[in-house]
């Protein structure tokens, strides 16, 4: 049997603001700082995206769902994931793992781990073994590390058989 992989990375990065609510990977964390978007900035999903449309050499998030539409205010990113995933069903490939490296000087991510795995797997609708998830920091130099912003990498694997 023959097989043929695609690897996409997909990158975000929002700044921090009060008052805005904190949602990563479609979870709404409580925290006193949120992330600044035109959509609800769910950098997660955000480099999901990016990392699934690089792979299947679809156009990237901006492409497909520009910040300056209106229609895509506010939008819970899961909505912008799903098509991207009806997109994504055009084409021969599927899904193998995704790997997630969040970096966020806060809040603390370990608790919230198991959440956001659970979520992005039924989100992707694979098993949650296929997703992987680790927070780091910015040992607090740059804009990260000050808690101005957070960033996401994300890297997904494809198969076609």
């Amino acid at each position: 049997m023959n097989s043929e992989y695609r690897i996409g990375l997909g990158y975000d990065i929002h700044r921090t603001a009060p008052g805005r609510p904190l949602v990563l990977a479609n979870v709404r964390i409580d925290h006193p700082q949120g992330l600044v978007g035109h959509s609800d900035a769910d950098v997660v999903l955000h480099a999901l995206i990016d990392a699934l449309t690089g792979a299947a050499g679809l156009p990237d998030v901006g492409e497909l769902f520009p910040n300056t539409d209106p229609a895509y205010r506010d939008i819970d990113s899961a909505v912008l994931l799903a098509r991207t995933m009806a997109e994504l069903a055009k084409t021969p490939w599927t899904i193998g793992n995704v790997d997630v490296v969040l970096i966020a000087e806060a809040p603390r991510l370990s608790a919230h781990k198991p959440a956001l795995r659970r979520r992005l797997a039924a989100l992707l609708n694979i098993p949650v073994d296929n997703v992987n998830l680790k927070g780091k920091t910015n040992e607090q130099m740059d804009a990260i590390g000050q808690q101005k912003a957070i960033a996401c990498y994300c890297v997904v694997l494809l198969r076609r058989p």
